[in-house]
């Protein structure tokens, strides 16, 4: 009776893991990021890209860093009352199965004082963090205006 408890308690722990490792190596990824170089030496550039969520749960970023850049930042451009404005996105929700698509003139990020001058073709990482602590790493190239 007690050896079959037993067993009976480990298929219940193996199938529960086996239901919470898949979630949990989930991963989301960012494909296909740049970063604009503006035409005038400026300390700031814009960055762009697409954060997918392959994920069954939806996940929230909630800020951004990189070595190169003393400040990353979340921001979405909007025109109101003919206007475009510029405004800081706390956190970022992305549905399972859906992506976060940053491009000019809407979501996008700001990435200031950077440490050392930029040549287009160089790489930056840039790591998002995750509201539940999680991180992901994405690499951006750098492009002059107008590529």
């Amino acid at each position: 009776m007690n050896t079959l408890r037993l067993r009976l308690g480990l298929i219940g722990l193996l199938c529960a893991a086996s239901t919470v490792a898949p979630a949990a190596d989930c991963v989301p990824q960012v494909r296909e990021g740049w970063l604009r170089m503006p035409p005038m030496q400026m300390p700031m550039l814009a960055g762009f890209g697409r954060i997918e969520n392959p994920c069954a749960m939806p996940v929230t970023v909630v800020g951004a860093s990189s070595a190169a850049f003393g400040e990353v930042s979340l921001h979405e451009t909007r025109v109101v009352d003919g206007v475009s404005r510029m405004r800081a996105m706390p956190e970022l929700r992305i549905a399972p199965g859906g992506s976060a698509v940053l491009k000019p003139g809407g979501l996008h990020l700001m990435l200031m004082q950077p440490s050392a001058a930029l040549k287009p073709g160089s790489k930056v990482a840039v790591e998002f963090t995750l509201k539940d602590g999680g991180k992901v790493l994405g690499e951006f190239v750098v492009k002059k205006a107008g590529e």
